[in-house]
């Protein structure tokens, strides 16, 4: 077991690349990703799980069909399974995602933003 913090900055140092989550840290079957994000992503859904956004550093949103949602930093949401929706930042944004292991980053839509799943940091 190793007993060394894990430093959100240090991490997001070693990636620049948007739209592609790197795992950090796993707890059972749940893996803690950190992500940048810059403009729009592509509108996805994912069927068996929520999927949490918590913002680090900036702003994004998070588009529905019927609504958006803002968040800054320090603030999360939950997008509950099931439920479209498309993610957005007008500039760069440091986010965490918390899902399980496994879950690729479009859903099961396949795109040019479809990133390689299960990649450590």
């Amino acid at each position: 077991m190793v007993k060394t913090a894990i430093n959100f900055q240090d991490k997001f140092r070693k990636f620049s690349e948007h739209w592609s989550p790197r795992v950090i840290a796993e707890m059972n079957d749940y893996q803690f990703k950190l992500a940048k994000i810059h403009n729009e992503f592509v509108w996805h859904v994912h069927d068996d799980t929520d999927e949490v956004f918590i913002v680090i550093e900036g702003q994004m949103q998070i588009e529905f069909r019927d609504g958006v949602v803002q968040l800054s930093e320090g603030e999360m949401y939950v997008v509950p399974k099931g439920v479209e929706h498309k993610p957005y930042a007008q500039h760069e944004c440091k986010i965490m995602l918390v899902e399980p292991r496994g879950v690729v980053n479009t859903g099961a839509m396949q795109s040019e933003l479809t990133a390689k799943n299960d990649v450590w940091v």
